[in-house]
């Protein structure tokens, strides 16, 4: 592979032993490989944009380009994160609910570092109570922890009339608004695991195009959500403060071809919790793209390193084909420390739900370094 700055050496160097999916990335995979329109829909909408709504895991609006086929670095990659049933480490809960979340290394770290935010919003029906405990906001991921009670509501196991279900595939619909205005982009809900069995962690993820100009750094959602075999609408108000200053924006239109490809990373946000990176990838020698081809390009993903060699996590993305190529912006989440450059390596997916890319799968001539300073 051509390396002019030995990446894969220095990533063999500096990377960790990758333990298995967590619960809670599987179950993003499978809400966007649900919510994944049939091909003649990519012809006509050029977007790949479903508004199917996706089992266990939902979302407000069905995310684009689907973590998981269209990109488990994307979403098929090796993840960092541990069974979520084990996320919750084997103490005290004191402090921040999402410090002791392993999944997803930049909650975590929101949590650790006092990021997050206490509140107190609550809301009841009848015997059924839901309340926010935290919340934490980083300009493009907006996450929160809701608490459930209700007395069909036992461990996490949720009877809602018909059947006893795991309380995240009870929950019937979810709406994330601002002002009235519904967000674009996915409403994620899952799990924090078996320590906490009645709380679930909700993310809306901002597109880059909507964060600045609409969310200001402080503001309140109102959160609109149906459990099954409840016929009522529980709203709870939840306020969000922007808690990361520390964000570090880059535009290094860096450039990569192949016989085959020209790939090109455009542009890298990364703060203490997210990443956000915009990428495209073309098909050289083409004016446009057949289904077949367009197909081919959807299977191509992007792993991203830190310079400490440890892989981000796949949380989501959207895309959009134009001409030849599929310009795309994926959603990571951020590993801890001071990240002084990216490592970007486009592969083959093989298995959309593969837990460790093998060497053959990456793109030769393909792999690119951000610098972030």
């Amino acid at each position: 592979m051509s390396n002019p700055f030995n990446i894969d050496q220095e990533l063999k160097d500096q990377a960790k032993a990758r333990p298995i999916m967590s619960e809670l990335v599987r179950n993003r995979i499978d809400a966007t490989l649900d919510s994944l329109p049939e091909p003649s829909t990519y012809r006509t909408e050029k977007t790949m944009r479903s508004t199917r709504l996706p089992k266990g895991m939902r979302r407000t609006v069905a995310a684009t380009i689907a973590a998981g086929v269209f990109g488990l670095t994307v979403f098929a990659s090796g993840f960092v994160s541990p069974v979520m049933a084990d996320s919750l480490r084997n103490i005290p809960l004191v402090g921040s609910l999402f410090s002791a979340i392993e999944a997803d290394m930049g909650l975590r770290t929101a949590g650790e570092a006092g990021l997050t935010q206490a509140v107190n919003s609550q809301v009841s029906y009848e015997d059924v109570k839901l309340e926010v405990l935290e919340t934490v906001y980083d300009g493009t991921r907006a996450a929160f922890l809701v608490h459930f009670t209700a007395p069909n509501l036992d461990q996490g196991q949720y009877d809602n009339g018909k059947d006893i279900v795991k309380l995240s595939n009870g929950i019937d619909n979810v709406f994330f608004q601002v002002n009235g205005a519904s967000q674009d982009s996915g409403l994620f809900y899952s799990s924090i695991g078996d320590k906490q069995p009645d709380t679930l962690l909700f993310e809306q993820v901002i597109p880059a195009d909507q964060g600045a100009a609409s969310l200001p750094d402080q503001f309140e959602a109102e959160i609109t959500l149906t459990l099954q075999g409840i016929d009522h609408e529980f709203k709870l108000n939840v306020p969000f403060t922007k808690s990361t200053q520390d964000i570090k924006h880059v535009q290094p239109d860096s450039i990569r071809s192949n016989e085959l490809f020209t790939v090109s990373v455009t542009e890298a946000e990364v703060t203490p919790i997210t990443t956000r990176v915009s990428t495209s990838i073309s098909l050289n020698n083409k004016d446009t793209l057949t289904t077949k081809e367009e197909e081919q390009l959807r299977k191509i993903g992007f792993a991203i390193y830190d310079n400490q060699g440890r892989q981000l996590t796949a949380l989501s993305g959207e895309g959009l084909y134009e001409g030849n190529q599929l310009t795309s912006e994926r959603i990571y989440a951020s590993t801890s420390g001071d990240i002084q450059y990216l490592v970007v390596k486009p592969f083959e997916i093989k298995d959309d739900f593969a837990e460790e890319i093998q060497d053959d799968q990456f793109i030769t001539g393909l792999d690119m370094k951000i610098e972030l300073n």
